[in-house]
């Protein structure tokens, strides 16, 4: 890996790719850490000292490097623009209209892509102005702060709160889209790679802190053993072999390759993670009206501390599903079956059509099983370290954190070696 950014440092073209990719991330730091006009800085970090990050805010906290809680400019992070796109996926499978463009081609992706991007911002316009009345009303953090978060608490003031983030989402998307057009790699992607990775450092500094060097050791060389686990499984596939019988279309003869079908272990990515994190996130919403009530204790006794085995259950199961639910949308081995059909292509032993459906049906089934209990166990990491060494949400192995790192390095490292291989061909071609 690290050769092939050397080798990407010695290539021109490719070294001024990486610089801007780069650039933009400094810029994007530089935004994580410039606070919101009408924040109180000093009671803002006092709180963010002391609070113990959990559920759904912890894990935005996490996708914003940890601006969020510190109603930095770009506070939101990239989190809208992931929600817009995972409800523009869903909205696929019932608006058929949006399914249409989506097989339209390169103009149909400008299309989706372009509603993504309002979508984005009207979910931006919302979670501002929800972080902006807790942050007014206090209500942002779970602990009592030492004074207020915010100088003013006129409407004027949260409005331009509001418009600063609301801002900074779109800057973020505009960000990541020069990454993705004149750098190295998917923007987004490396967008949520930095901001996870910022709050690296910080979370094993506070594991070493609270637990002395030896826990902090131990710590370290499970994490690398998880990563290097979370490695080998991301790059895990199971390939169908396809072979193309040939075909004469007029006096050109098509067809007679062999090529396969990719199918991933973790064919979800970390999608189904956060889907179970947002919906386990509603007890402890729903608590906050009535905290006296019997339903009420039991979900605080059950849910909110986060330590109990019911809710590790939960949480598992939860994951388990999203995933089988989020590859039965992503992948379709009807329209997989239809196409390979349609362009003379077949499965070896497999006859074309409905054999082959069920055949893709059953082979996605069982890889599934492993991909779902795999993300379920990586996803538990955080919540057993928790329980063993007294961690909090901030634990720097976490299982989203992991995912992402090593997915979006895999990812990007994969696309420079394939830029660099390109070159060193077409030197050798000349």
């Amino acid at each position: 890996m690290l050769s092939a950014f050397v080798n990407a440092f010695r290539t021109p073209d490719l070294r001024r790719k990486l610089l801007f990719v780069l650039f933009i991330i400094v810029l994007f730091r530089i935004g994580s850490v410039v606070p919101t006009p009408n924040v109180h800085v000093a009671n803002v970090r006092q709180c963010v000292t002391d609070i113990d990050q959990a559920g759904l805010i912890g894990l935005m906290n996490l996708f914003s490097g940890g601006a969020l809680l510190q109603l930095a400019v770009f506070a939101l992070g990239i989190m809208p623009y992931i929600t817009a796109s995972i409800i523009m996926q869903l909205l696929r499978v019932v608006i058929p209209r949006l399914e249409a463009l989506h097989k339209e081609g390169q103009s149909g992706q400008g299309r989706m892509t372009q509603y993504t991007r309002y979508l984005t911002l009207g979910l931006a316009v919302l979670q501002s102005t929800t972080y902006v009345a807790m942050a007014r009303s206090g209500q942002l953090f779970t602990q009592q702060c030492p004074g207020d978060l915010v100088h003013r608490q006129d409407v004027f003031a949260a409005v331009v709160m509001v418009i600063t983030m609301t801002a900074g989402t779109g800057v973020i998307m505009w960000m990541g889209e020069l990454i993705t057009e004149r750098g190295v790699g998917n923007g987004m992607s490396i967008m949520i790679f930095v901001q996870v990775v910022a709050t690296f450092p910080s979370g094993l500094v506070q594991v070493q802190q609270q637990n002395g060097w030896p826990t902090f050791l131990v710590v370290i060389i499970v994490g690398l053993a998880i990563m290097a686990a979370v490695l080998f499984i991301e790059q895990a596939q199971r390939r169908i072999p396809v072979q193309y019988a040939r075909r004469m279309v007029g006096r050109k003869m098509f067809g007679g390759s062999s090529t396969y079908i990719p199918l991933k272990v973790n064919q979800a990515g970390i999608i189904p993670v956060i889907f179970a994190t947002s919906l386990l996130y509603l007890p402890s919403l729903s608590t906050q009206f009535n905290q006296t009530a019997g339903w009420s204790q039991w979900l605080q006794e059950y849910f909110i501390t986060q330590q109990h085995p019911i809710y590790m259950l939960s949480f598992y199961l939860l994951v388990v599903f999203f995933t089988y639910f989020y590859v039965s949308i992503t992948f379709n081995p009807t329209e997989v079956a239809d196409n390979m059909k349609k362009y003379g292509g077949f499965i070896p032993g497999i006859r074309a059509g409905r054999p082959t459906e069920e055949y893709l049906g059953y082979v996605l089934s069982r890889i599934t099983f492993v991909g779902s209990n795999y993300l379920g166990l990586i996803a538990l990491i955080p919540l057993i370290a928790l329980v063993v060494i007294n961690a909090n949400q901030n634990f720097p192995f976490g299982g989203t954190s992991i995912l992402i790192m090593v997915g979006v390095g895999l990812s990007t490292v994969q696309q420079i070696e394939s830029q660099l291989q390109q070159r060193n061909y077409e030197g050798f071609l000349r």
